[in-house]
Order: structure tokens, then sequence, then C-alpha cells
């Protein structure tokens, strides 16, 4: 492979890697009073040309090794264009909210940059080694992020925690990856399979392996019981932080682990379905019960957050290949819907949070009088979260649990429906607030220009996807086929 084509394969991360210099440097030269809107521009600029890279490498079929270590096909560039696409908006989101609170703002916006740099190559490694510098790589700067307000102790707090947990979970992923490397002699995900397919006596290991695998994969996607970090962190850090660890950043923990079981560790399916349907009980089930105590809208979503990772869990513990409900592509659909849910959720919050200085169930009360777009708008996205149609979400949900009932998984569906009536408890609540409780505050809730350019795209897309699915389905269904078929 020549240097060119070296280049066009990992267009997407150079266009990251330059443009997080850019942004740096772009800021050293800015203006007192520019509040860091250039860093802010170029950072959204570099991140759609990311995404359109990935899209164009997609669109041509491309279906090669880089690097040695790097696989850039259909389900790597399905996460790279996602998550670009929603670590862009958190970018727009971070203007109105992030003016004022720092000085250090290049950084900031940096540092969102190379977090998208990371989950790029962590959803492309194809050697044991390189996932975990990727996944290391995106928990530094998400450390970083969640305590940027430093005059915030609930931010600083927020930062401490996410670090233990965080250090605890990698050492653990660690000793999981040096077992492999010890049964096999290889760090290589093909190669891994191969030599345990060869050993025949590995099953033990395997299944330990596995299982410390899952600590770093569960913590960076906030699986039960590797959450418990996740609903002070989302609470505490800024607000557009906490929608960039909710969606992009969980996002990349179940594409790596989807790469990783599929192609590392096929012959084992039948221990790690088992341990996925649990684990996805557990994390349903805990989220959406302490979701129904919360008074604080902002937690409630965090640990909606928490709930919605068991959704998702659906897809890899209900893997087949039987279409069209192969359940991986329920994964990728139930993601890219999440995204712009999830982001539109909390965005609605900030701008309350930024009125009211509050994020309380009463900071809500009355919102369709004061604001009836946004309270309009939250409704929309709250309705998606509880997989009601024509919304994203109910496109989501309906393919993770028809890969369940696919797979005969019936207890595991049974649960996941129950829960999705629990979630659709609170969720409504939140929209009697809005209105149907009364409340002494007239004045209209203001909306920043950037904050509510962002709040119209995501709700434009959770339609779009809800309404027109089915281009949306087949990208995620191709973006899978490759995988499936190489691990089994």
């Amino acid at each position: 492979m020549n240097a060119l084509t070296t280049v066009r394969l990992l267009l997407p991360e150079l266009i990251l890697l330059i443009t997080g210099f850019v942004v740096v440097g772009v800021d050293l030269l800015r203006r007192r009073n520019d509040e860091g809107r250039s860093a802010a521009f170029i950072a959204v600029v570099g991140l759609l040309l990311a995404a359109l890279a990935a899209l164009a490498l997609g669109l041509s079929g491309t279906a090669e090794i880089a690097a040695f270590t790097m696989a850039v096909d259909a389900y790597a560039l399905f996460f790279k264009a996602a998550t670009a696409i929603g670590i862009a908006l958190v970018v727009i989101a971070s203007v109105g909210y992030m003016a004022g609170r720092s000085r250090y703002l290049g950084e900031y916006y940096a540092l969102l940059v190379f977090a998208a740099l990371a989950i790029s190559l962590a959803v492309s490694a194809t050697n044991l080694v390189l996932v975990y510098l990727g996944i290391e790589f995106l928990s530094i700067t998400s450390y970083v992020l969640a305590g940027y307000l430093r005059e915030d102790k609930r931010s600083e707090e927020a930062a401490v925690k996410y670090f233990l947990y965080g250090a605890t979970a990698g050492a653990v992923m660690l000793y999981g990856i040096s077992l492999l490397y010890g049964a096999t002699g290889s760090v290589d995900l093909v190669a891994v399979d191969q030599a345990l397919q060869a050993s025949g006596s590995s099953w033990l290991l395997g299944i330990v392996a596995i299982i410390l695998l899952l600590v770093g994969f569960g913590f960076k996607a906030s699986l039960v019981p590797f959450h418990q970090w996740a609903p002070d962190t989302y609470d505490g850090a800024p607000t557009p932080i906490t929608a960039f660890l909710s969606t992009a950043s969980k996002a990349a923990g179940f594409a790596v682990a989807g790469r990783v079981l599929i192609t590392a560790l096929p012959d084992f399916i039948d221990a790690w379905t088992a341990l996925l349907a649990v684990l996805s009980m557990l994390t349903m089930s805990v989220g959406n019960l302490i979701a129904l105590r919360q008074t604080s809208v902002k937690r409630m979503l965090a640990y909606s957050s928490i709930a919605h990772a068991g959704y998702i869990l659906l897809g890899l513990a209900a893997i087949g290949v039987q279409e069209p409900f192969n359940g991986v592509n329920g994964l990728l659909i139930y993601i890219f819907a999440y995204l712009f849910t999830n982001v539109g959720a909390f965005m609605v919050v900030q701008a309350i949070e930024q009125h009211s200085g509050s994020n309380d169930l009463q900071a809500f009360a009355g919102l369709i009088k004061r604001s009836p777009g946004l309270a309009l708008m939250m409704t929309l996205f709250l309705l998606s979260l509880a997989g009601i149609p024509p919304t994203a979400g109910f496109i989501g949900k309906f393919y993770v649990f028809a890969a369940t009932v696919q797979q005969n998984l019936l207890v595991l569906a049974a649960v996941a429906v129950i829960n999705a009536v629990i979630a659709a408890a609170y969720y409504l609540n939140v929209v009697r607030y809005m209105f149907f409780i009364e409340t002494e505050e007239e004045k209209p809730v203001a909306i920043k220009p950037s904050l509510n350019a962002v709040l119209l795209i995501n709700t434009v897309m959770v339609l779009v996807i809800g309404i027109v699915a089915q281009p949306f389905i087949a990208w995620a269904s191709e973006s899978v086929n490759m995988v499936i078929a190489a691990g089994f």
C-alpha cells in the first residue's frame, strides 16, 4: 500500500488531527472579545469535513486495513461520521454556554476535536493495543472536559470520579488484553481468533478475558454495574459535555465491543451473548427505576442514558445472521437515532439552566406558555426517548426489540418492554410539568442563536429518521454486513 492510499484511507483522522492543532493555534492569536468563536468555527468545519470524508469512503465501498492496525470499513466509517456530527453539534451548543465561564476556550474546542480523533482510532482498531490506546485517549480528553469549569466544585468532583473509575476500568481491561496476548502470542484481532481456535483448550481463559474486557467497554458505555461514575459526572459536567459523554463517547464503547467480540472471540458467542443479556437487563432496570425518583431533569436524563445503554446492548446480545434484524444493525440505528434525541434533550435542559439557574422539574413548569417552541421540542425529544412513533427513537427500539424476539430471547424482550413502559412514566412526567403545572414565572426563555440552531437540527433529524427511515436503515445494515460475515 503506497503512501497516497494510506493518506486517503486515514483522511478523517488526518483532518481531525490538523483541525485540533489549528484550533489551538488560532486561539492563541484570537482577540480578547472573540470568546472562542473563531476556534469553535474551525472545530465545527473540521469535524464536518471529517464526517464527509468518512461518508465518502463509505459510499466508495472501501474495506481495507490501513497502517497494519486500522480497519477502514463501513462499520468504522459509520461511527466516525455519526460521532463527528454529534460532536460538531456539541461544539455549536458550547459557544453560548462556555462564553464567560472559562478563559481557555481554544483548548476546550481542541479537546472535543481530539475526542473525535480518539473515537475514530478506537472504532477502526484491529489491534488490541490500539483498542486500549484509543479508549484511553478518549478517556483522558473526557476527564479534562468533565472538569473544565474550574471554579465549579461539582464539575471538579465530576472529573475526579470519572478519572478514578476510568483508571480502574482501564487497568482491568488491560489485564484482559494481556491474558489474550499470553494465550495467543498476538494482539491482532483475527490472529487472536485463529490462535484460540487452534489451541482448543483456552475456553476458561477466554471467558475470563471477555469479562475483563467488558469492564473497560462497560465503563465507557455506562453499563451496570460499571455505571457508578455516570450520574454524578453527567450532573456535574458542563451540560454540552454531558451530551457528548452520553452519546458520542458511549457509542465508542459499543463500537469497540462489537468489533472485538465479533472478530476476536466469535467461538465464545454463546458465553458473551448470555453475559450481555444479563448486563442489558440489569442496566435497563437500574437506570429506569432510579430515574423514576429524580427531581432534577438533568440527573433524570443521566439515569435515562444508563437505561438506554441497556437497550442498545440488546443489539449485541441478540446478534445473528438472520435478516432483516441481525442485532448489530439495530445497535447502529439506535445509536444514530439516540445521538440526535439525547443531544436535543440535554440542549433544552441547557436552555432552562441558563435561564433559571436550575434544572429541577419545577423550572420546566408552565413552559408551554412561556416558550411554546422549546416545550414542543422537549416533548418531541422525550417521546423519542420513550420510543413512540413517528420519532427516531421508535425506529431504534423497534430494530433492537425485533432482533431480540427473532433470536427467541423472549425473557429479555419482555424485560425490555416493561422497562420501556417504566421509562415512559418519567418522560411524560416532564411533559406534565411543561403543559399542566402552573408557575408564577412568566418571562420567556431566551435561547442563544447557536443553541437554537442545534435544537432545530436535532428536531428535524428526530422527525426525518422517524418518518423517512429507510435510507438510515439501509446505511446501518450495509455497515455491519461485512463485520458479521467476517466473524461468523
